[in-house]
């Protein structure tokens, strides 16, 4: 069995607007209390049977921890969980910001073991990035990614965020091909969602802006599928496009329900059955470690139902889809009908106008039933 690390880092220098994850913003990160906790909570853990695969750095903002502190990390954590002897190398990602990327981070970063970096593009327009509360400007991207290739690391993958506010007459085409002439490996592309109690959130609720319209949103995905499909880019995921051999392989290990851990505040960790996470606020959970307690919040324990459920959704999310046989023929046939799936040598995946639907296409199912399997 191989296994999957995660490492929330959940400092950031402030909150965008839109942001609901579970974050500590400070103006001085405190990277040695940071990683005393982090290792003690990763000691209890490394029984965990199998071999490193993946680590992933996320956040917040982890590119804000000193490039020192990345390496401690790396050089510890590779330590403590069995590493495979062989030339498949564990691939180690993190998330930065670009204005985090300085020659001498990225030089840090690659000698430590990074060898695969997600930047936090989001847009290429300034006025945009104000609104979403960034803190770089759009020149910093193409910088940054330069400054990452010339440091040794090419696997690059840029996120950006569609469907805003008319208002803002953002450009998403300009925006995608100003994404691709920087020749990244690797794109994510979220749609703008209002989550309660975000700055977004109280904007919509005064009128100083409006929520997301439903039309741009799906007019704004299906264009991306199509102009990133000409470059040679394959949605491998409902949000994640690659171009050949450059599928995020951490990522990819979530939608197969594959085991993982996680190390952090509010980090999730799952077994296959039993799914827990952590305390949230980076105070609960460092006190918790200081104090010798888990740093654990509460755990759920998945029926059979709840797992056939989930690896339901799992599927239809991902390029592989379902065999055939998951699903009720009567749902699946109409699902071809609409257009919203295919079906090829007995799999069912969505189309880029099914990904569109996929909630509602899973609450169909729930209503349903589903199959049981043999």
């Amino acid at each position: 069995m191989t296994q999957h690390l995660y490492v929330h880092v959940p400092f950031c220098v402030r909150r965008c607007s839109y942001c609901d994850f579970s974050i500590a913003v400070r103006k001085h990160v405190p990277a040695r209390e940071y990683l005393d906790a982090v290792l003690q909570e990763a000691r209890r853990g490394s029984n965990v049977p199998g071999e490193l695969e993946t680590i992933y750095f996320g956040g917040g903002t982890p590119s804000l921890l000193p490039a020192p502190a990345v390496g401690r990390l790396v050089q510890e954590l590779t330590h403590l969980f069995r590493v495979p002897h062989s030339a498949f190398p564990v691939e180690i990602t993190l998330e930065a910001n670009p204005e985090d990327v300085t020659e001498s981070n990225a030089r840090a970063w690659s000698g430590a073991g990074v060898n695969r970096v997600s930047l936090g593009a989001q847009s290429f327009d300034d006025r945009v990035l104000a609104w979403m509360h960034r803190s770089h400007a759009a020149a910093r991207i193409g910088d940054a990614v330069r400054t990452l290739r010339t440091a040794g690391i090419d696997n690059i993958s840029l996120d950006l965020i569609f469907g805003l506010p008319g208002e803002l007459q953002r450009d998403w085409a300009r925006d995608l091909d100003l994404a691709l002439a920087l020749r990244p490996t690797h794109l994510s592309l979220y749609g703008l969602t209002v989550e309660p109690r975000t700055p977004l959130d109280r904007w919509i609720s005064r009128g100083a802006t409006h929520a997301p319209d439903e039309a741009r949103y799906a007019d704004e995905y299906l264009y991306a599928h199509r102009r990133l499909s000409a470059d040679g880019f394959a949605f491998y995921e409902v949000s994640n496009a690659s171009r050949n051999g450059f599928i995020s392989r951490h990522n990819s290990a979530y939608w197969s329900g594959r085991p993982y851990t996680g190390l952090g505040p509010a980090a999730h960790s799952f077994d296959g059955r039993t799914r827990r996470w952590n305390l949230p606020a980076w105070e609960a959970y460092r006190r918790a470690l200081a104090d010798g307690r888990s740093a654990v919040e509460s755990a759920e324990t998945l029926t059979g139902e709840q797992r056939e459920l989930e690896g339901l959704y799992l599927g239809l999310r991902t390029a592989e889809g379902l065999p055939l046989r998951r699903l009720p023929a009567s749902c699946g046939n109409r699902w071809v009908r609409e257009g919203w799936v295919t079906v090829t040598e007995d799999r069912l995946r969505c189309t880029p106008d099914g990904w569109l639907r996929l909630d509602s296409l899973v609450q169909e199912l729930t209503r349903l039933g589903t199959p049981q399997l043999p």
